[in-house]
C-alpha cells in the first residue's frame, strides 16, 4: 500500500503524523503546487458548510469558520491520514444543539475539552483499532437518522418561519414551526428553491464548480442588488469577524464537568467513529493507510483547540475528505492550506457575508441531507440479512427519536448479538 502498511506493534511510529511520513519522502514543488491547489479547492467547499452547520448547531455562524480554520490545520498536521479535512460536520449537529440549549456555549465548550481529553487517552491506549469497525448498518441507521433531524431543523429558515425559541429535537422544532406558520416567508421559499436549483444545475454542468459557494454567492447578491426582505446573517447575527478570536478557556467546576459528562461522551464517540469513518473512505479512494490511533490524539487536540478559540466539535469530513482526494492532494499541507484559505476569506469577504440569506444556507444542509441519509445503500441494508435490517431500523429510530448514543450503543449490541448467542451455545 505505497509503504504506508498498518502494523498493531508496540512501535512509536504508529502515532507519527502522516505530514512527517509525507515530508520525509520529500516535498518538491510538484507536491506543494498539487497541495495548493486541492486546499483552495476544499477551502471554497469547507466555507459554505462552516457556515450553514455553525447556524443549524444552534451557535453564531463564525463558529464554524473558527472550527474549520483552527481544528482543520491541527488534524492535517499531527492526524494519522494524509488527506484528511476536519471541520464542524452534519452528525454534530442534533449534539450540539442540545448542548447549547441545556447548557449554553459555556457549557458546550467544557464538553469539547472533555471529550477531547477522551480521544486523546483512545487513541494513546490503542482503542482506534477497535472503534473503526462499527458495523455499516449501526453508521447507516445513525447518519440516516441525523439526516432526518437536520433537514427537520431547516424548514423554518426555509419557509421563512419567525421562530422565537426553537427545540433542539426534531419534534419540538417541528411544533415550533407549526406553531409560527403564520408567518411563512414565501420569498424566503422563493430563495431557497433558487438556491437548490443552482446548486444541481452547478453538479450535472460543471461538477467541478464550488456549487454550495455560487448557491450562496449569487443569493446574496440577490439580496444585496433587489434588498430582498429575507432574514440573513447579518439580520440575525450582525455579521461575522474578520479574524479568529483571541484565545480563551472558560473556568468551570468539578460539579459542572459531571454534568457535562454525558454530553462529552457523546462528541467523543461521535468525533472517533465519523473521523476513523472518513479516513477508512480515504484509504480506499487512494490504496493508503490511515494509523488510527495517531488521528484520534490529533482530532482530541484538534477539538480541545477549537474550544479554546470559540469553535465547535470538529472531526475528519468525508465529503471534503474526497474533494481533496479528487482534487489531487499530494499530502497532508493541503489540509493546512485549506485552513490558512478559510482565515484569508474572512479577512477579505467577512463584510459581504451579512447578505447571505439563511434560506440559502438552509437549502445548502438539504442537499447535505440527502447525501447523509444515502437512500440506496440503505435500502440495500433493508433487503439483506434480517439481523442487519433490524440493526438499521432500531438506529434510525432511536436517533430520530430519542438519543444519539443510545442509538449507536443499541446498534452495536444488537450487531454483536448473534455472535455473541453463538458463542454461548458451544460453551
Amino acid at each position: 500500500m505505497n509503504g504506508e502498511t498498518l502494523t498493531i506493534d508496540g512501535g512509536n511510529r504508529l502515532f507519527v503524523p502522516k505530514l512527517v511520513t509525507a515530508l520525509r519522502e520529500g516535498y518538491g514543488f510538484e507536491r506543494a503546487k498539487a497541495d495548493l491547489f486541492a486546499g483552495l479547492t476544499v477551502s471554497v467547499v469547507a466555507l459554505p458548510l462552516s457556515l450553514a452547520l455553525a447556524i443549524a448547531s444552534g451557535v453564531s455562524p463564525e463558529r464554524g469558520l473558527f472550527t474549520a480554520a483552527v481544528a482543520g490545520a491541527i488534524v492535517s498536521a499531527l492526524g494519522g491520514s494524509r488527506f484528511q479535512i476536519a471541520g464542524p460536520t452534519g452528525a454534530f449537529v442534533v449534539v450540539v444543539a442540545g448542548i447549547v440549549a441545556n447548557f449554553g456555549y459555556h457549557g458546550l465548550v467544557v464538553a469539547m475539552v472533555m471529550a477531547g481529553v477522551m480521544l486523546i487517552a483512545a487513541g494513546a491506549l490503542r482503542l482506534g483499532t477497535y472503534i473503526q469497525h462499527i458495523p455499516l448498518p449501526v453508521v447507516t441507521g445513525f447518519t440516516s437518522g441525523i439526516a432526518v433531524v437536520i433537514f427537520s431543523s431547516q424548514l423554518g429558515d426555509i419557509l421563512g418561519l419567525s421562530v422565537a425559541h426553537a427545540p433542539a429535537d426534531a419534534f419540538g422544532r417541528l411544533a415550533a414551526d407549526a406553531s409560527a406558520i403564520g408567518t411563512f416567508s414565501p420569498l424566503a421559499l422563493v430563495v431557497a428553491a433558487g438556491a437548490l436549483t443552482v446548486i444541481l444545475l452547478a453538479r450535472k454542468f460543471t461538477p467541478r464548480a464550488p456549487a454550495f459557494l455560487i448557491a450562496i454567492v449569487l443569493a446574496g447578491l440577490c439580496v444585496r442588488l433587489f434588498a430582498l426582505p429575507v432574514a440573513t446573517i447579518g439580520t440575525r447575527f450582525g455579521g461575522i469577524p474578520s479574524a479568529l478570536p483571541a484565545p480563551h478557556l472558560p473556568s468551570f467546576g468539578a460539579g459542572e464537568l459531571l454534568t457535562l459528562l454525558p454530553a462529552a461522551f457523546t462528541i467523543f464517540a461521535l468525533g472517533g467513529i465519523e473521523s476513523l469513518l472518513s479516513a477508512v473512505v480515504a484509504d480506499r479512494m487512494t490504496g493508503r493507510r490511515h494509523r488510527a490511533n495517531c488521528e484520534l490524539v490529533a482530532q482530541g487536540i484538534a477539538n480541545i483547540a477549537s474550544a479554546i478559540m470559540g469553535g465547535i466539535p470538529a472531526t475528519g469530513a468525508i465529503a471534503r475528505t474526497a474533494t481533496n482526494i479528487r482534487a489531487g492532494a499530494a499530502t497532508p499541507v493541503a489540509g493546512i492550506v485549506h485552513s490558512a484559505a478559510i482565515v484569508a476569506m474572512m479577512a477579505l469577504f467577512a463584510p459581504l457575508a451579512s447578505y447571505i440569506p439563511l434560506a440559502a444556507l438552509g437549502a445548502i444542509l438539504a442537499v447535505v441531507c440527502w447525501n447523509m441519509a444515502d437512500a440506496r445503500l440503505f435500502g440495500d441494508i433493508l433487503g439483506s440479512a434480517p439481523n442487519d435490517s433490524a440493526v438499521l431500523i432500531v438506529t434510525f429510530l432511536l436517533t430520530v427519536f430519542v438519543d444519539l448514543s443510545l442509538a449507536i450503543a443499541a446498534g452495536v449490541a444488537l450487531s454483536a448479538a448473534p455472535s455473541l448467542f453463538r458463542r454461548a451455545r458451544l460453551c
